[in-house]
């Protein structure tokens, strides 16, 4: 499974890192690389293991989800995080996904539902579920970025919509028939001039900010 999407699995629960393990190996395109049962050691499995996508609770013992995902951005080649818990709690939502989280779904999912959420997160995609997006809107508002959306221009505004709406820079460039290097500038120039530091967080201020195509 040379082309497999390499998954490994963070729970400190080992019923629920076997029950995953299970249904993600009947996958044809998705391969468990391995296992770790905290935060810090799935940050040590990630460097080793350099996975494609990291699954990962939020609340374990020792290092929990949120401070294990700040470190696995700092990586050489970090992988995309998918919180899968079950905490629904504005509390624990906002900030895995502050911290870099690519999307969040629930325990509960449904076995094939989860494997598209792998593959949509590992595609670039951000994977915003309806009630996580109101938990979001309905967040009180902060000043972070608020009043930059002017100075946007209406090319980013339109490369803005398409990151709220999860779509991949390759997909960005073939909507707005744009090479993937301009849209890349386009993003780092969003990001820039609302102090922003990664394209979730960007999608997360888009959607609180009305931006849409």
């Amino acid at each position: 499974m040379a082309d497999a999407i390499k998954v490994l699995l963070v729970d400190d629960h080992q019923v629920v890192r076997r029950g995953l393990r299970t249904f993600l190996e009947v996958q044809d395109d998705i391969e468990v690389v391995g296992e770790a049962s905290d935060g810090a050691e799935g940050v040590a499995r990630a460097q080793e293991l350099t996975p494609d996508v990291v699954l990962m609770d939020v609340k374990m013992p020792g290092m929990d989800g949120i401070e294990a995902l700040r470190r696995l951005r700092a990586l050489d080649h970090p992988a995309r995080v998918l919180i899968v818990t079950s905490f629904t709690e504005q509390r624990t939502v906002v900030p895995a996904l502050r911290a870099g989280a690519a999307g969040y779904v629930y325990k509960n999912v449904d076995p094939d539902a989860l494997a598209g959420a792998i593959r949509s997160v590992h595609a670039g995609h951000i994977l915003l579920q309806p009630e996580v997006a109101g938990a979001l809107l309905s967040q009180e508002e902060t000043n972070s970025g608020q009043g930059r959306g002017g100075s946007l221009t209406e090319r980013e505004r339109e490369v803005l919509a398409l990151i709220a709406d999860g779509r991949s820079n390759r997909e960005i460039a073939r909507a707005l028939v744009l090479s993937e290097k301009t849209v890349k500038t386009h993003v780092s120039n969003i990001l820039m001039k609302l102090d922003l530091s990664d394209r979730t967080q960007a999608a997360l201020w888009a959607v609180r900010h009305g931006v849409n195509g």
